[in-house]
């Protein structure tokens, strides 16, 4: 999430003055186009979040995502009718710190039935590799995002903080549309049964295994190593695209030999460059670890628990699981 990702203010207020001239254009994929079918009009700014707003939602939502399959989330720029969309929308679920131009859109949207992920749990900081700081050079004027510098935003890939963000997204689509409290309070439940379940196979398939330590080229995984005892060494940091420097590659070797690591993991939306040079070098296997960002053909299964379940049998086999 480097500063030149980042939209201007002044930028976002003028495309919302334009969006608003298009919104009768807007498409599915784009921002959401009106609730005429009689279903909360949802726009979730991307898959993680999509995901709980259709879970929970069910029958009685029509979900839009601002990020569509396949695109790197954090790299993501909105186009002016997405902006001016956004405040036609009846409820927007988003997670503040990952998509800087969707934080500022949402602020300028003003969307009564606004919910950031970030504030239904507690965010935390995770390792000191580098990149923690997003790509940040000691001096450098880092805009707004110094108010979340360090803080890791992937709350997703742990099951159990993913379900304490559903159940503040049931409870808060309990509040927007009370006429369905009921079937959103159930469906609510059954996703966080689901997630405990995962859970519990996490807590299980990586009780006793080999070594602990894995290698990722995306910090992403910092509360799903916290949560099951493993220790993540990111090559880069929670930036995907971050380079790694020279000494952080001499770390990262020196921490290989040490810890008895066998594979370099990469993600399915980055390039895998970086992990298949490293692991050829150190004479380690390469493998997918999913972010979960995004949905796309790569993904090794058709939703977030399916591809978390491929996620867990990786680390077994990264791990030497027992």
């Amino acid at each position: 999430m480097n500063v030149r990702r980042l939209i201007p203010t002044a930028a976002v207020a003028g495309a919302v003055a334009l969006g608003l001239t298009a919104l009768s254009a807007c498409s599915s994929s784009d921002a959401a186009e009106g609730g005429s079918d009689g279903r909360l009009n949802v726009v979730a700014s991307f898959y993680p979040m999509q995901f709980l707003a259709e879970e929970i939602g069910g029958s009685h939502v029509s979900v839009t995502t601002l990020t569509k399959p396949g695109t790197e989330p954090h790299d993501l720029e909105l186009s002016p009718r997405q902006t001016g969309s956004l405040s036609e929308a009846d409820y927007i679920l988003f997670l503040k710190g990952v998509q800087p131009a969707v934080d500022d859109a949402v602020a300028q949207a003003g969307v009564e039935d606004t919910v950031d992920a970030a504030e239904l749990t507690t965010l935390e900081k995770h390792g000191s590799e580098v990149g923690h700081d997003h790509g940040h050079e000691e001096g450098e004027d880092h805009g707004h995002e110094d108010e979340e510098a360090g803080l890791d935003p992937h709350i997703w890939l742990d099951p159990v903080k993913y379900a304490e963000v559903a159940e503040g997204v049931g409870k808060s689509l309990e509040k927007a549309d009370p006429d369905h409290a009921a079937d959103y309070r159930k469906n609510t439940d059954a996703l966080v049964t689901e997630l405990n379940a995962l859970n519990t196979a996490y807590e299980t398939g990586l009780k006793s295994t080999a070594t602990k330590t894995f290698i990722t080229t995306h910090s992403a995984f910092g509360y799903l190593a916290e949560r099951y005892g493993l220790t993540q060494e990111g090559i880069a940091g929670i930036d995907p695209e971050a380079e790694p420097s020279p000494a952080r590659i001499d770390e990262i070797h020196s921490v290989a030999e040490k810890s008895g690591a066998t594979t370099v993991f990469f993600e399915t939306l980055a390039s895998d460059k970086t992990a298949k040079t490293l692991a050829k070098d150190l004479g380690l296997r390469t493998g997918v670890l999913d972010p979960l960002e995004g949905i796309t053909d790569k993904s090794a299964g058709a939703d977030y628990t399916e591809v978390m379940k491929s996620n867990l049998t990786a680390l077994q086999k990264a791990l030497g699981a027992k």
